[in-house]
């Protein structure tokens, strides 16, 4: 089968496996979840996205303690994880995917610079995963790569389940 893009493999194989979606957005701002509700049909397997942008939405609406934000911060691999658990628990979802990172221009730092971003996964099998990266460029450039890289890993582990 032939897709216009990214976007529509995925909604397209998780609409096959008869399998949904949810998502919790920082830095990228809801750009995934636009970038899927754009394909038709987007509704029959994503319930939803979260844009906990502040710490404030991070902890009221996904239930992130104040003290992990505190003490880890907000751009960190713990709380990527616990932004992925909290989105499919509230949407009942099979996947979900959570991104926080530094988008830029300004706000990193020396030990997270602008660019720093985690993306989590949680998989219908009970599964966790959270990866990394140092994006370069201005804001949309690291916002968009953000985007496509949870779109596209998504895709690579529902082509191989």
């Amino acid at each position: 089968m032939k897709f216009d893009g990214p976007e529509q493999e995925l909604v397209y194989l998780l609409s096959k496996k008869n399998m949904t979606l949810s998502i919790a957005e920082s830095c990228t701002g809801g750009l995934i979840s636009k970038m899927i509700t754009d394909v038709e049909g987007s509704s029959e397997v994503f319930l939803g996205g979260i844009i906990a942008y502040s710490n404030k939405s991070k902890t009221d609406i996904l239930k992130i303690e104040k003290e992990l934000l505190d003490s880890k911060g907000a751009v960190s691999e713990e709380v990527a994880l616990k932004m992925a658990e909290s989105v499919s628990q509230i949407f009942n979802s099979d996947f979900s995917i959570s991104v926080t990172g530094i988008a830029g221009p300004s706000g990193g730092s020396i030990e997270k610079p602008v660019g720093t971003v985690y993306t989590a996964f949680k998989y219908n099998t009970g599964n966790s995963e959270v990866v990394k990266h140092n994006f370069s460029g201005v804001r949309e450039k690291i916002r968009f790569e953000t985007s496509a890289y949870c779109i596209n890993q998504l895709i690579l582990y529902l082509r191989a389940f």
